[in-house]
C-alpha cells in the first residue's frame, strides 16, 4: 500500500522499487581500505616534520567524536498519490478536455466512493484537484474521510486540446495529428490548445511544488489520464514519446515516492481489483464478477479498469 511506502525506510523503498533514494550519503571508505584499520582516513605528513599522523574521525582528550563521524539523516520521503477522476457519461466516446459542467455519472460516483474508502486508512495530509467538476467531485470523496478541504491545483488540469475539445474519438482517430499523438507525442501540439510537452512540463512543475511544500508527507492529487501518464514518464525516466504505453484507468491510484535522491514508482494504475484483466465480452467468474465498483460497460461511461479516454 502507498502508506507502507511513505513509512518505510528509504533503503526499503530502494530495494522494492529500484530507486536511488536509499543510497547512503556518506563517502567514507570501508574499514578494509589499505592504510586504515578502523575506517579512518589518514592525512598527509605534517609540514613541520613531526611524525605524529592525524586521523580524521579520532576522538579528542574528552572522548568527543569528530564531526566527520556523524552521518546525515536519511532523506525524507514524500509520497504522491496521483488519482485519476472517476467516469462521467462522456468517458469513452468523447474528448471532454476542459469542458465545464460535466459531472460524475452514477457509476463514477460509486467509483469515487470506492477509492475514497481505499485511501481512508492512509495518513493523507492534503488533497489537491484539477479545478474542474469531475476531478473535484472525485477528490471530495477522498477528502471527507480525512476532514480535509479540496485545494485547487491548476497545474494538473487536463491538457488543453483546443479545437479537439468535445470531439468524438472515432473522428479524431482519422486525423494525421492523431497519429502524431500516438507515435511521437513530444511533437504533438493541438490547434488552438497546448502541446503535450508543455502539458508534461507544467504537470511536473505543479507536483514538484506541492512535494516541496509538504516534505515527508502523503499527498493526494486528483488529475486526468494524460497528465498522470506524463508525470509517470517523467519520474521514471521514460521519454514522452513512449508515454502512450502507460495505462491510467478511471479512479486508479498511482503512488510515487520522492526524495532529494530520486523517485520511485511504488504503484501504478492500482484500481483495487483485477476486473480490468477480464477480456472484453467475457464474463467474469467468482469474486471478480462484482469486485469492481464501476460495474459493466454501458451508457454510464466505461468499465472502471480500462483506460477510457475523455480528457
Amino acid at each position: 500500500m502507498a502508506r507502507t511506502a511513505a513509512a518505510a525506510a528509504p533503503e526499503v523503498v530502494a530495494r522494492r522499487a529500484g530507486t536511488i533514494v536509499g543510497v547512503s550519503e556518506t563517502t567514507e571508505l570501508p574499514s578494509s581500505t589499505p592504510g586504515s584499520a578502523t575506517g579512518a582516513t589518514v592525512t598527509a605528513e605534517p609540514a613541520d616534520g613531526s611524525d605524529q599522523a592525524h586521523t580524521e574521525g579520532s576522538t579528542d582528550a574528552s572522548g568527543a567524536s569528530d564531526a566527520s563521524d556523524e552521518k546525515s539523516a536519511p532523506p525524507a520521503i514524500t509520497t504522491l498519490l496521483l488519482v485519476r477522476h472517476a467516469v462521467t457519461h462522456q468517458t469513452g466516446p468523447m474528448l471532454s478536455g476542459r469542458t465545464p459542467g460535466i459531472d460524475l455519472s452514477e457509476t463514477g460516483r460509486a467509483q469515487a466512493d470506492a477509492v475514497g474508502q481505499r485511501l481512508a486508512a492512509l495518513p493523507v495530509t492534503v488533497v489537491y484537484a484539477s479545478p474542474i467538476e469531475r476531478t473535484v467531485q472525485t477528490a471530495q470523496a477522498i477528502a471527507r474521510h480525512h476532514d480535509l478541504e479540496v485545494r485547487p491545483l491548476p497545474g494538473v488540469l487536463e491538457a488543453d486540446y483546443g479545437e479537439w475539445t468535445g470531439g468524438k474519438l472515432v473522428d479524431l482517430a482519422k486525423t494525421d495529428l492523431w497519429k502524431t499523438v500516438q507515435l511521437a507525442p513530444s511533437r504533438a501540439s493541438f490547434p488552438g490548445g497546448e502541446s503535450l510537452a508543455g502539458m508534461q512540463a507544467r504537470m511536473v512543475a505543479a507536483l514538484e511544488q506541492v512535494a516541496a511544500e509538504h516534505p515527508g508527507k502523503l499527498i493526494v492529487v486528483v488529475s486526468h489520464a494524460d497528465p498522470i501518464k506524463a508525470a509517470i514518464a517523467h519520474f521514471t525516466g521514460v521519454h514522452l514519446d513512449l508515454f502512450q504505453r502507460i495505462v491510467v484507468s478511471p479512479a486508479s491510484v498511482t503512488a510515487l515516492a520522492l526524495s532529494a535522491h530520486g523517485a520511485a514508482l511504488v504503484k501504478c494504475n492500482d484500481t483495487g481489483d483485477l476486473a480490468e484483466l477480464v477480456p472484453p465480452g467475457a464474463a467474469a467468474t467468482g469474486d471478480e464478477a462484482d469486485a469492481s465498483a464501476g460495474g459493466a460497460d454501458g451508457a454510464d461511461g466505461a468499465a472502471s479498469g480500462r483506460e477510457a479516454r475523455d480528457g
